[in-house]
């Protein structure tokens, strides 16, 4: 009765307590990314432990961690294990996985006599298996070790000397349909210093903008969508607040809509330092 008498109804008081909370997430995710981005230094991906590398640049294989694997081999320049994968339905699926001293995976399946699967990537050797579609290979193909059977590879340390600049064509059409959301960035001018905005809806648009991020003398002619002049007129501030974050329009920078950097947002083409780090030391 109280509330009534006051003249604002219990729905509106919750809408209002509703809008508050939101706006309060919304600053605080906001403030939360903003340190991650200071505190990483610049680091733009999850690392892993590295792997030692020699005086020409190849990788050294630790033996001592990997020959608890059953069917290790060691050759002049690359590691084999044995390695499968299981079908649900039809059963197991096995084969030798060799890893070069330049991080690169290949698989030769061995599921029965004259099986043409030879030195194929883990997503072909998964879509063999009829697997097809899952994507997650590090999780889907095992290996034996002596104290245990089918340990995935993401559990042991073989992952380790996985590297994604290596690994091209087994990621190269998961980037393009991968579904990893990135909010639009914004971009300014070096001549006129307006702000322009970029689209991060697909690889290309992303690759569009971190040429141009990278470019120390970009200027609105160069802008991807369509020919515009430093004399058009930017956004307006009210357009500029909305990103397209799908949580909330005025994000200014949450778990949802930024990236810290993904197969989607790191070209193995580009040679600034994120993008290196990423295609030498990201997780798989």
């Amino acid at each position: 009765m109280a509330e009534e008498k006051s003249g604002d109804p219990p729905q509106r008081k919750r809408n209002q307590r509703m809008e508050i909370k939101k706006e309060f997430n919304n600053f605080t995710q906001g403030e939360n990314c903003r340190r991650e981005l200071n505190g990483n230094n610049g680091g733009s991906s999850k690392r892993r432990k590295q792997f030692r590398v020699g005086d020409d640049g190849k990788i050294l294989f630790d033996e001592e961690e990997l020959k608890m694997i059953l069917g290790f081999n060691r050759g002049e320049d690359y590691i084999e294990v044995l390695c499968g994968t299981t079908n649900k339905v039809y059963g197991d699926y096995v084969g030798r996985l060799k890893i070069n001293n330049n991080g690169e995976y290949f698989i030769t399946c061995e599921c029965c006599p004259g099986c043409p699967l030879v030195n194929v990537t883990p997503e072909a050797f998964e879509k063999h298996a009829l697997k097809e579609g899952t994507g997650r290979w590090k999780s889907n193909i095992w290996v034996h070790c002596e104290d245990e059977d089918r340990v995935p590879l993401w559990k042991t340390p073989l992952t380790k000397y996985y590297t994604h600049q290596a690994n091209v064509a087994n990621w190269k059409d998961t980037a393009m349909r991968k579904r990893n959301f990135h909010r639009d960035e914004f971009l300014h001018c070096t001549s006129c210093r307006k702000e322009r905005r970029f689209r991060l809806k697909s690889r290309p648009d992303i690759k569009n903008y971190h040429e141009a991020l990278n470019n120390k003398s970009w200027t609105c002619s160069l802008w991807p969508y369509h020919k515009i002049t430093c004399d058009d007129d930017e956004e307006r501030p009210s357009l500029r607040a909305s990103r397209g974050c799908s949580r909330s329009s005025t994000c200014q920078g949450c778990s949802t809509c930024y990236c810290e950097g993904c197969i989607k947002c790191r070209f193995e083409d580009c040679n600034c330092q994120e993008c290196r780090d990423f295609m030498l030391y990201a997780e798989p």
